[in-house]
């Protein structure tokens, strides 16, 4: 197992920090891309806390991010966002628009935020934990790059094409958060794997050839796989539809790769938000005895099963290699000028 290193959240953030700003992140664009990572680091997989954030570093320094953008939103429709995040980091238009996008929740009932041009959104799941954390149910929809073939031996056609569910729970529980790509596995699962020098299960992936492999470089030439065949398919092409297809982000065959050259992304997010009924309704309270039923009965309910609460400031863990490029972009914001 590789080496890991351990820094507690305030070391942590002030790293995250420095390092966005060492490779020339507006500081906005640092706040909103280091409270995702720490959110992910913290709550969800570990691949999409801070081995994710080399590859936002990378995008900053290479060009595929835009270092100051200026995201702008329209509002076409009374219950409809609609952000351009100018070729920056998805999190920063999501964090301009979320008081707006609450209040039209919860004021219609239901509303809708939709994003176009950006890198890609990191760890869906943040997107609806906030929400959650406010009251609201969220669902989550985004694309990235094809790397997914919607057969063995076919083409990529699709990103990993995650879907993202968030469920408030009340005050007594942490909410439910449901977070899953269409492909067999995250890319970010791959990548790891690689670094790492270990296999991968057969059925994630094809090699260049479209010949099922356990060799995650071999995968990383060829393509992912959907989960379920036909049906994992048809999930991303639905998640295709709802971000690229309703914002006007990029289709996944026409972004480019998010961890090589220097054109940007410029890929979907959208995120609905919802009331969980009327006030007075109870809707938050049934569904945390439904989530303790399930519980009783051996279910594993995603973000509450296994998870402390209320959450403890732990010390966050990253492997040493990606400790040591994230200090390495810190120390660019350390030197004088």
């Amino acid at each position: 197992m590789a080496e890991e290193v351990a820094l507690d959240p305030a070391e942590a953030e002030a790293l995250a920090m420095r390092a966005c700003l060492g490779v020339g992140a507006s500081g906005k664009s640092a706040r909103a891309l280091v409270d995702a990572t720490l959110s992910a680091a913290r709550f969800g997989p570990a691949t999409l806390g801070f081995p994710h954030m080399v590859d936002y570093l990378n995008g900053f320094r290479e060009g595929r991010i835009n270092r100051a953008p200026t995201p702008t939103l329209a509002r076409p429709f009374p219950a409809l966002l609609a952000s351009d995040a100018d070729g920056g980091v998805a999190q920063l238009g999501f964090d301009l628009a979320f008081e707006a996008f609450m209040a039209a929740a919860r004021r219609f009932g239901i509303a809708m935020f939709t994003q176009t041009n950006s890198y890609t959104t990191g760890e869906l799941g943040y997107y609806v934990r906030r929400l959650a954390g406010e009251g609201l149910a969220g669902l989550a929809a985004t694309n990235a790059n094809a790397m997914v073939a919607a057969t063995p031996g076919g083409s990529a056609v699709y990103g990993t094409n995650p879907l993202a569910f968030g469920f408030p729970l009340g005050d007594s529980s942490p909410p439910l958060i449901v977070d899953q790509a269409s492909s067999a596995t995250a890319h970010v699962n791959i990548v790891a794997a690689a670094a790492e020098g270990r296999p991968i299960p057969e059925g994630w992936a094809v090699d260049e050839n479209g010949a099922d492999t356990s060799d995650p470089r071999r995968a990383l030439a060829g393509a992912l796989l959907p989960f379920g065949g036909r049906k994992g398919a048809n999930v991303a092409l639905i998640v295709e539809m709802l971000s690229a297809g309703l914002s006007g982000g990029s289709w996944s065959l026409d972004a480019p790769d998010f961890r090589a050259g220097d054109a940007r992304p410029a890929v979907g997010l959208t995120v609905v938000a919802m009331m969980p009924g009327a006030p007075g309704d109870g809707r938050i309270a049934r569904a945390l005895e439904q989530a303790r039923r399930l519980q009783a009965r051996g279910v594993f309910v995603p973000g509450v099963s296994g998870r402390e609460f209320p959450p403890t400031a732990k010390a966050l863990k990253m492997p040493r290699s990606v400790y040591e490029a994230i200090r390495g972009c810190a120390a660019a914001a350390d030197r004088p000028l």
